[in-house]
């Protein structure tokens, strides 16, 4: 019986430890030669000295598992080093397959205290990292169709958040990012639909090093699998990524412990018409103001009810 995946190769960004490093061990289980992409720089706001090592033992255990996998060590917010990855996969491999963008970097700091580096640092590792990739493996894929006449075989699975979602006051960098990675998927996947390409995001709560202040004093039960272990991610990732899922395109799903939830895109919650040419200030003022005061005051959501967990005593 043939796997999902067999035949098909993979690159995962940010895959040297962590949530990348859980998915690409599955899409590897699952039949697929990876590529694991990993700058390797120790400190996860991106700081310190990149390192081979990271991706390098990522690879190593794929291979001692039967599987096949190369390690790269690049910088995927840098448009060269994009290319060059994905030039790796084709070279390697006789062609890419399947694209999960998975690297990104964490400067936290409150919009009255957050510096201009501290925004772009971040910005530039997760949506122009998401994009660098996008955009040299959709020219890949592009080009293969033109040549057959016909779809091909592409899958793109992006790693936006739920920062974006809730909010996460201290994040706005972050949270600008992984909601422009909903903008580039959404995008990415009307462009690439005819090429036989499809273009999903997640929103994954796991335990690793970029969470663990987040999830600081949250349970870790002794005898289970940890609610947030990353390798409750992984197999909706493996799906995404396989012939099974070619008719979900431009998704964005929520997914941790043994759950998985599809978003909707927005929708209108009320409107309100002009009872002339144009609204007024006092109309406004009426019909606004009344709307608004019926909602709690200061309504926001607490962590624990954004996260669904419980905290340890």
């Amino acid at each position: 019986m043939s796997l999902p995946l067999e035949g098909l190769s993979a690159i995962v960004t940010g895959a040297g430890r962590g949530l990348g490093r859980a998915e690409a061990l599955e899409l590897a289980r699952l039949g697929a030669a990876v590529v694991v992409n990993d700058y390797g720089q120790p400190g996860r706001d991106g700081s310190g000295a990149a390192s081979a090592t990271p991706a390098a033992e990522v690879a190593a255990e794929i291979r001692s598992a039967g599987g096949k996998a190369l390690a790269h060590t690049g910088d995927v917010a840098d448009f060269q080093h994009a290319a060059e990855l994905v030039d790796l996969a084709v070279s390697e491999f006789g062609k890419l397959d399947i694209l999960v963008n998975n690297a990104g970097i964490l400067r936290d700091r409150m919009v009255f205290s957050m510096t201009e580096d501290e925004w772009d640092s971040v910005i530039r590792v997760h949506l122009k990292g998401h994009f660098n990739t996008t955009h040299f493996a959709a020219a890949h894929w592009r080009e293969r169709s033109k040549a057959a006449g016909a779809p091909v075989y592409g899958r793109i699975v992006n790693t936006s958040s739920e920062a974006f979602l809730a909010g996460s006051a201290g994040q706005p960098n972050y949270a600008a990012a992984k909601g422009g990675i909903v903008g580039l998927t959404t995008s990415t996947a009307l462009a690439l639909a005819k090429y036989g390409v499809t273009t999903n995001a997640i929103c994954p709560r796991a335990r690793t090093r970029m969470t663990e202040d987040v999830f600081a004093g949250f349970e870790r039960p002794a005898d289970t699998l940890d609610p947030l272990a990353p390798e409750h991610v992984a197999p909706l990732v493996g799906y995404l990524a396989s012939p099974a899922a070619s008719r979900v395109n431009g998704q964005l799903l929520v997914v941790h412990g043994g759950m998985v939830a599809i978003v909707e895109r927005p929708c209108v919650q009320a409107q309100f018409d002009s009872k002339q040419e144009t609204f007024t200030y006092d109309e406004l003022d009426a019909l606004l103001t009344a709307h608004y005061a019926e909602r709690p005051e200061g309504e926001t959501f607490a962590a624990a009810e954004v996260l669904g967990l419980k905290r340890g005593g």
